[in-house]
């Protein structure tokens, strides 16, 4: 029986993390659940999975019976807790994921700001402390499958991107491009933001940085190709010429349930299965560098460390809601983080009171830039 928290348990992970969780109702033991301002669903779920803590930004009045209050950062690192599925949205997440590997713990995670703000302070708490973290984001996720087994004889890690929405649009166009187009992904269906930052490549930086810090990689040896189909969701290419891939249906469900199994596999009816009885191609297209300027900027933030990435993340996170908001255009969003990035000065081997002072300044001087309210 694994005992679970699972934090961001009304968004799109969370929804599809408790699916798992019916499937195998004799596996799992849900401890904790929090949210964002869904309280709503959250009760729904309390009754449903019967948690003894639950967290929410607008807590529910009566709350569930038989569950009492606890901020995620303590509900991450009870000692009854075996693995914490950290599905939140943005900076938040760091906080508690920091907890949960000081207490230990086995954290899959989805969230991909915690690792670009803070990766090295991450991984040195996991290792210190003996916690774990397991990828569920898509490609990284893709990475660790096809490592499993391997001596690690890596000579470079390949992310493939859909390349987004905007992939054949001409780049004067892009400028007037409305929230409504930047939404409507070709392959994949995800939250708002994590949408848009597929539109700039913001993501796919992200997941450069992520995988860089997970898999010990250098960085000049992690590549990204455009694979419009987002059937292979990445691909190692070994020493010897051999190169790995991972593919299937651009669906969450199978790293969501890889990251909370592993290192077993089991079957489920839930999960679509790649048909190859069909007529299928893949297809491969270098990254254009002048349609994606978020990419090269982001990636070198991530190269130049200290709080340089927490400071990225900070100001693409009040950028990308100003775009959606109609504050900014799209390509307002690449100049407002650049604008950020190059006022900011970095401080190097950052503690996290030092990361988190860094991603309030930057969140304040976006949000002054995109004329929003700071969070």
């Amino acid at each position: 029986m694994r005992r679970i928290v699972i934090l961001g348990s009304t968004g799109s992970i969370g929804r599809q993390t408790l699916d798992i969780v019916r499937a195998f109702p004799h596996e799992f033991e849900v401890v904790g659940l929090a949210a964002g301002n869904n309280a709503a669903l959250l009760l729904e779920q309390a009754a449903e999975f019967n948690p003894r803590y639950i967290w929410c930004t607008a807590p529910p009045s009566p709350l569930p019976a038989g569950a009492a209050l606890l901020p995620m950062a303590e509900m991450a690192a009870l000692p009854e807790v075996d693995q914490v599925m950290v599905a939140l949205m943005g900076a938040v997440g760091l906080s508690p994921t920091m907890s949960a590997l000081r207490a230990g713990k086995q954290v899959a995670l989805s969230n991909k700001e915690p690792i670009v703000m803070a990766g090295a302070t991450l991984k040195a708490a996991a290792a210190r402390h003996g916690g774990v973290i397991l990828p569920v984001d898509s490609e990284p996720s893709a990475i660790w499958q096809c490592l499993q087994g391997e001596d690690n004889h890596i000579r470079r890690l390949l992310i493939t991107a859909s390349g987004g929405p905007f992939r054949r649009t001409p780049l004067a166009a892009l400028e007037s491009v409305t929230p409504e187009q930047a939404l409507q992904h070709p392959t994949w269906r995800m939250g708002d933001k994590i949408t848009i930052d597929s539109a700039t490549l913001m993501n796919k930086a992200f997941e450069v940085i992520e995988s860089h810090w997970l898999f010990s990689v250098p960085w000049e040896d992690i590549a990204v190709v455009v694979h419009p189909q987002s059937t292979i969701h990445s691909m190692v290419e070994f020493d010897d010429g051999s190169v790995k891939a991972q593919l299937g249906p651009p669906s969450m469900r199978l790293p969501i349930q890889y990251a909370l199994f592993y290192p077993q596999r089991f079957a489920n009816a839930d999960i679509p299965r790649l048909d190859i009885g069909v007529p299928w191609s893949l297809d491969f297209e270098p990254l254009q560098p002048e349609r994606y300027p978020c990419f090269n900027l982001a990636v070198a933030a991530g190269q130049a460390g200290g709080t340089a990435p927490t400071v990225l993340s900070a100001a693409d996170e009040v950028a990308v809601q100003a775009f959606l908001q109609g504050d900014i255009g799209f390509t307002g969003i690449y100049r407002v983080v650049e604008q950020v990035l190059s006022e900011h000065h970095s401080q190097p081997a950052p503690d996290l009171d030092a990361i988190l002072e860094a991603d309030r300044w930057a969140n304040a001087r976006a949000a002054e830039l995109t004329g929003r309210a700071a969070n």
